[in-house]
């Protein structure tokens, strides 16, 4: 079950769209279901030509405000839609009256036993869902408590699934990116756009963070993908920048002035703080060579090679995420992976891969805009994000061979690893994050159908009863881009498999397949 909370100022004109044919879907017999009184006696009449008479009710509900002994609040009428899952069963008026008293309990508008509170109704005019309305002033002259009452919606709503037996919602723990509102959704549709400027500028931005190595970097990458950049300044050092805001250069406002979003607009991890937290990250683990990037352009073996690294980072995140039992690590590899999925999807234009990483971004996000801890092994990842992202600018212009072969093979691990992300987030009890990296990996899976599905490397099994040293030894290892499984195979943990064959001395080992 999720509420939706809106604001606004006019109780009639929300009345007579309550009451009214709708707009989208049809509304089907609206009558009240609950509210401050019986629903009876605020349920409103007809009038001599047969349509509905909404002034008493508005009257009624709107008194309050000419006794308020303070300032009313800004858009003083409150509307929450509450609406079931598609799954759910056909509730009753009685049950929906009962859902609607229990959200107007917790947010505090109308608690129960309160005979001084707001004033309310419920209007239920689908099977599916009904409208709360709330004038907010009190009647004993004091103005409500209004912060946060997105999250008591959400809380009522919890309570009334587990009451009802309801399909379950996940808590609201912020990792989700802000939605882009219904005004740009219906704008993209009216001008015929693949989506809102919010979530092109998201795809935008998170791609030009994975790819650079500082703040330099990231603003001349925005820039060359054609999105405009405005940046502030302190007003106490006026050469420091203290954040910014990007805007689409076809998507403008009645002046004719670019819409611009600021990077806490588009996700919690798009801040211009938080981004400088990652680049100040030590540069560890596997470099990509960048002795040609003197503006010589990469070769094919070179931008192949690229891939490859790609490909065996992904893998070795694979045995980190399942073999590492840090929280930090998870975490940091989590949010590395998603990097890598940006950059892969601007490389190649595939607009299958971009929709891979927008279903994915949240479950690389941890709850309430915390930054994880960053970690070698994370790190490693976002070093091969970087090296791919290098490619793709110093690759050959024109007619080049094809690179279908590795970049199936790092779509492949990559499905591996965002599968073993979405275990983690589901032992962490996350569903939401589980499932958007659930839905990410299938759609990963169409790509790489075709193709078959190399084992997750894993290391040889271990001895039960190895000493304190063995253990750091295993630890240290998995600090590598490639896990030592070789090395420690023929140490102290050999195991009982046999041995693959090694390839040629000139190429380096990359993850058992």
């Amino acid at each position: 079950m999720i509420g939706k909370v809106t604001r606004g100022e006019s109780v009639a004109r929300l009345l007579s769209y309550l009451y009214g044919p709708g707009r989208r879907n049809e509304h089907v017999n609206p009558h009240l279901v609950a509210g401050f009184r019986l629903p009876m006696a605020l349920e409103p009449g007809l009038d001599v030509r047969g349509d509905r008479d909404f002034r008493h009710l508005v009257g009624v509900l709107t008194s309050p405000l000419d006794t308020l002994r303070h300032t009313p609040l800004a858009s003083p009428i409150w509307q929450c839609s509450v609406r079931a899952a598609p799954a759910d069963r056909r509730l009753s008026d009685d049950e929906w009256a009962d859902i609607a008293e229990e959200v107007m309990h917790q947010t505090g508008f109308a608690p129960r036993g309160d005979d001084e509170a707001c004033r309310w109704i419920a209007v239920r005019h689908a099977d599916d869902h009904i409208h709360l309305v709330a004038v907010l002033a009190r009647e004993d002259g004091r103005n409500p408590n209004v912060h946060r009452d997105y999250f008591k919606v959400a809380d009522a709503c919890h309570i009334v699934e587990k009451r009802y037996e309801l399909t379950p919602t996940a808590p609201a723990d912020r990792t989700a990116a802000p939605r882009p509102t219904r005004a740009e959704t219906e704008l993209a549709h009216r001008k015929n756009w693949p989506e809102p400027p919010r979530a092109t500028l998201r795809r935008h931005v998170a791609t030009a963070a994975a790819g650079a190595e500082n703040e330099g970097d990231f603003f001349t990458a925005l820039e060359h993908a054609g999105v405009l950049v405005k940046t502030r300044h302190s007003a106490r050092a006026p050469e420091e920048i203290t954040g910014y805001a990007v805007a689409l250069p076809h998507h403008n406002n009645k002046e004719n002035q670019p819409v611009w979003f600021s990077g806490k607009k588009l996700a919690p991890n798009l801040t211009l703080s938080k981004l400088r937290e990652r680049w100040s990250a030590p540069h560890e683990g596997n470099r990509f060579d960048r002795r040609p990037f003197g503006g010589v352009d990469l070769t094919h073996e070179e931008r192949s090679a690229a891939y490859q690294q790609a490909a065996r980072a992904a893998a070795t995140a694979t045995w980190q995420m399942r073999h590492i039992q840090d929280p930090a690590v998870r975490a940091d590899v989590a949010a590395a992976t998603s990097d890598v999925l940006h950059v892969t999807a601007a490389l190649t234009g595939n607009r299958e891969l971009a929709r891979a990483a927008d279903f994915y971004d949240r479950a690389a996000h941890e709850p309430y805009g915390r930054q994880p801890p960053l970690t070698p092994y994370g790190t490693s990842l976002r070093r091969a994000a970087r090296a791919l992202a290098l490619s793709g600018i110093r690759g050959q212009r024109g007619n080049r061979p094809s690179l279908a072969g590795v970049l199936t093979h790092l779509v492949v691990q990559l499905v591996a690893l965002i599968e073993a992300i979405a275990e983690y987030r589901q032992l962490q009890q996350r569903a939401a994050q589980a499932a958007a990296a659930r839905k990410a990996a299938t759609q990963l899976s169409r790509l790489s159908r075709s193709a078959p599905r190399p084992p997750s490397p894993t290391l040889p099994r271990t001895p039960p009863n190895y000493t304190a040293e063995q253990n750091a030894a295993r630890l240290a290892a998995t600090a590598f881009p490639v896990p030592l499984s070789d090395q420690l195979a023929d140490g102290p943990y050999r195991s009982s498999t046999p041995t693959p064959t090694h390839p040629s001395p000139h190429r380096r080992r990359g993850p058992a397949r």
